[in-house]
């Protein structure tokens, strides 16, 4: 079984651009990988600085993707310097049971497609909430406590362990120690590609084993 993990923040326009790579590699591989997400907050100087020029950004990574809508830059709000409401909102409904991508994707789409401000944790918890059918005051309780803000700096620093610095990122590792990491990527060839060879050479081992059983000890 090869596990793929994939680390992002809520909000990057670049993560928004990676889904749908994210959703090709679940529906093609979910009989053989275990797939995850984590989060991997970005640092306050990381974020757009005012609106203008995040829409800055995203006509440019809208025209580099070939995308027929143009992302929406209303929900920044330059004052808010680190968005921590929207990603661990998101993590708090994982934490409550929701370990697929709805949460997060409901409070990354109502922001980069709606432009609302989900910098603002009720705005956020209630995105969340109603798109899981949680309880949002429950929801949010747990989005804002020190154990949840604990788990999302441990992730954090995973993906910091990486040595990369590129949101999306993805971990892609089998059993016999293979790893491969991606950093930016957008993309699914190359993630398909790489998944294959973990498959593949893990499959080699399993055979070897069944021919050949344990290495000697001496």
């Amino acid at each position: 079984m090869v596990k793929a993990t994939y680390y992002l923040e809520v909000v990057s326009s670049w993560c928004h651009w990676a889904e749908p790579a994210w959703a090709d590699l679940k529906g093609r591989f979910s009989d053989r990988v275990e797939f995850q997400w984590k989060i991997a907050l970005m640092p306050p100087e990381a974020y757009p600085v005012s609106v203008n020029q995040c829409q800055w950004f995203y006509r440019r990574s809208g025209t580099i993707m070939r995308s027929p809508y143009m992302l929406n830059a209303d929900w920044l709000e330059p004052e808010i310097k680190q968005y921590r409401a929207p990603n661990l909102v998101a993590l708090a409904a994982k934490e409550l049971g929701i370990r697929d991508d709805r949460a997060r994707l409901a409070i990354a789409n109502a922001a980069v497609r709606a432009g609302r401000k989900v910098g603002r944790w009720e705005v956020a918890a209630e995105l969340a909430a109603t798109a899981c059918k949680l309880d949002p005051s429950k929801l949010l309780s747990l989005a804002q406590s020190p154990e949840l803000a604990t788990t999302a700096e441990a992730t954090t620093a995973e993906f910091a362990a990486l040595q990369v610095n590129q949101r999306p990122a993805f971990l892609f590792e089998n059993s016999i120690g293979d790893r491969c990491v991606f950093s930016g990527l957008v993309k699914v060839e190359p993630l398909e590609a790489a998944i294959e060879a973990l498959l593949c050479d893990e499959a080699a081992y399993q055979s070897w084993k069944a021919h050949v059983g344990e290495p000697p000890t001496r």
